[in-house]
């Protein structure tokens, strides 16, 4: 994920790519500030559940979670990409992911827990849902994908604030992390023949091995009576 973007400290920085987004300082801190209000919200009702489980449980369904905001030159870059407007309100309707949660589980099964948990909170609305574990990117990619929005409450109103959460094990997160460095990180001209294909090959070797764990840790389950287990 990418890293949280540090607060400009003067209306100089806003002439370096921020100023097109925003006319003045105080304009540009109050939008960094909703979307990462929004995403501490979901980080605490995350350890909230994580905490729960582990007093509650023999299991925690979630193994380690990560968060990043998109910086002002990346939301400005996809934008553009887009043939949209360069503006604060533009990329608040067109941007899905200024926001993003990473939550990183054991098995298959604790993805779609998380899921469920989540989902089950009246006030957490959601906006989308992409499956790429059941259906596989083209790339080999898996992780759920959720659009949620979540409430925020101002000194002076309430905001509902668009945060991507991407669920995934700790497999998934393995090949995604080396395909993006891989693929991503280099000149993709200088790549050699075949990798994409190697990508694939690989990602679906990961996979065997994610769905072989999540079935051994079942038979685990049912020989120790998986007691106080939530069944998945």
């Amino acid at each position: 994920m990418e890293k949280t973007f540090a607060p400009i400290r003067d209306d100089s920085a806003l002439r370096d790519g921020t100023g097109m987004l925003c006319s003045n300082y105080q304009e540009f801190l109050a939008f960094q500030h909703l979307y990462s209000s929004a995403v501490r919200e979901i980080q605490t009702r995350l350890a909230v559940l994580s905490e729960e489980f582990s007093v509650k449980y023999a299991h925690n369904p979630i193994h380690h979670v990560e968060s990043r905001l998109k910086s002002d030159k990346s939301i400005i870059e996809k934008l553009r990409r887009k043939g949209l407007p360069i503006s604060m309100d533009s990329a608040r309707e067109n941007i899905n992911d200024i926001a993003g949660i990473r939550v990183v589980c054991c098995y298959i099964d604790d993805v779609y827990r998380v899921e469920e948990m989540l989902l089950r909170q009246s006030d957490m609305e959601l906006v989308k849902r992409q499956d790429y574990i059941a259906q596989p990117n083209y790339n080999g990619y898996r992780s759920l994908h959720l659009d949620l929005r979540v409430p925020i409450y101002l000194s002076d109103r309430r905001e509902s604030v668009l945060v991507e959460v991407q669920i995934r094990t700790v497999a998934m997160d393995f090949w995604a992390s080396l395909e993006h460095d891989i693929r991503y990180k280099k000149d993709r001209s200088q790549l050699p023949a075949g990798i994409n294909e190697e990508m694939l090959s690989c990602g679906d070797e990961i996979a065997a091995i994610d769905r072989k764990m999540q079935e051994m840790y079942r038979k685990i389950q049912g020989v120790e009576g998986a007691p106080g287990n939530p069944k998945p």
